[in-house]
């Protein structure tokens, strides 16, 4: 298949006109495209103009009678892109999108919007669906969307279980044959021990072909949410303590018993805990300002009596948010909560740039 690097890049004047186009694709959910787009971009920033594209959104946002993806507006956000995050996504309903397009004016559709907003940068990040298949019925696929944009797809592979990580990349390569697409290469994250995945399973990698660009370690810094992202997800209202949003929680505890029987177990000394209490259990809510706290989630709709408590918190910088479910609903809530980058995360920007530089080789992009 012909790619976009084997066509003409320049105007009679030397100008360059087309972006290299990577198309970010993932074997299933969760394997950190969104992450590693913007460690990838980072790291590049200094040398290229960076643009990006997400043409099927699949995380809907509305604000100020405007809807775009989640995605769209955090990666326009943190690498400062100019494109409005509305003007990123071609749609999100595809009942809507098949009303509103036949096959020809999508592609059609898709095609210029790719042009528009990798103009006069040197590369166009194309994020696609949550795995190989989601948007086959629209052909918005990544694999039908790498050939309909002329663009190299990037395989994104979670490796926390490697056999499963071999297992993606078998499937990808029976697809390569079958499709005749253009292959960037593989990034594969979250790998447990870097050194054992490369003793124990490169070599079963790499009878598949595909260059692996990039092993990246887990860091469990990625895996944890901000304080901020909470009260956003769970639809919290702040109390006190504004200025600690940006706190990371690494753990949750369930304030059930009283104060005096939790604060000496060892659960209680873990760092950086979100505790969930009634918000009538003032013991609990001071013992837990007295410890390693990020935050504290007030259930049952119940504002703590005492004003000190507030204060406390606002000094501390320990945000009290509180919530109208009982405190097993909202726990449950925060289990099941999908983790999510967010735009004011700067010490996960820091990171993942630095993840990307030491672990990927960026001369091949």
């Amino acid at each position: 298949m012909l790619g976009r690097k084997d066509i003409a890049t320049s105007d009679k004047g030397g100008r360059r006109i087309m972006a290299q186009r990577i198309l970010i694709a993932s074997s299933r959910k969760e394997a950190g495209k969104t992450s590693i787009i913007i460690g990838l971009a980072k790291a590049l920033m200094k040398e290229k103009s960076i643009a990006y594209f997400k043409p099927l959104g699949n995380r809907v946002k509305y604000k100020k009678k405007k809807i775009w993806d989640f995605d769209s507006e955090l990666i326009t956000t943190v690498l400062g892109i100019s494109n409005p995050p509305e003007e990123l996504t071609l749609g999100f309903d595809y009942s809507k999108l098949r009303l509103v397009f036949n096959e020809d004016e999508l592609v059609q559709k898709l095609k210029e919007m790719a042009d528009q907003i990798e103009a006069d940068k040197d590369i166009l990040l194309i994020e696609g669906s949550e795995n190989l298949v989601a948007g086959s019925s629209l052909s918005m696929d990544p694999v039908n969307l790498s050939k309909l944009l002329a663009a190299e797809i990037l395989l994104i592979v979670n490796g926390s279980i490697p056999n499963d990580a071999v297992d993606d990349i078998a499937n990808f390569s029976k697809v390569v044959a079958r499709e005749n697409i253009n292959v960037k290469g593989i990034i594969i994250t979250q790998i447990q021990n870097i050194e054992n995945f490369k003793t124990s399973y490169i070599a079963l990698i790499d009878k598949f072909g595909f260059p692996i660009l990039g092993l990246i370690p887990r860091d469990e810094t990625l895996t944890q949410y901000s304080i901020e992202y909470l009260v956003e997800t769970i639809s919290g209202k702040v109390l006190a303590g504004e200025e600690g949003l940006d706190k990371l929680v690494e753990h949750t505890l369930v304030g059930a018993m009283s104060a005096a029987q939790v604060v000496d177990r060892p659960v209680w000394t873990l760092k950086n805990k979100l505790v969930i209490t009634p918000g009538d259990r003032s013991d609990m809510i001071m013992a837990a300002l007295e410890s390693s706290t990020a935050g504290i989630v007030l259930t049952n709709n119940i504002i703590p009596p005492d004003q000190i408590i507030l204060s406390k918190a606002n000094l501390k910088k320990i945000p009290l948010i509180l919530v109208p479910h009982d405190t097993f609903t909202t726990a449950k809530m925060i289990d099941d909560m999908e983790v999510l980058f967010t735009k004011n995360e700067n010490l996960k920007v820091e990171l993942l740039e630095k993840l990307i530089k030491e672990n990927v080789d960026l001369s091949k992009f």
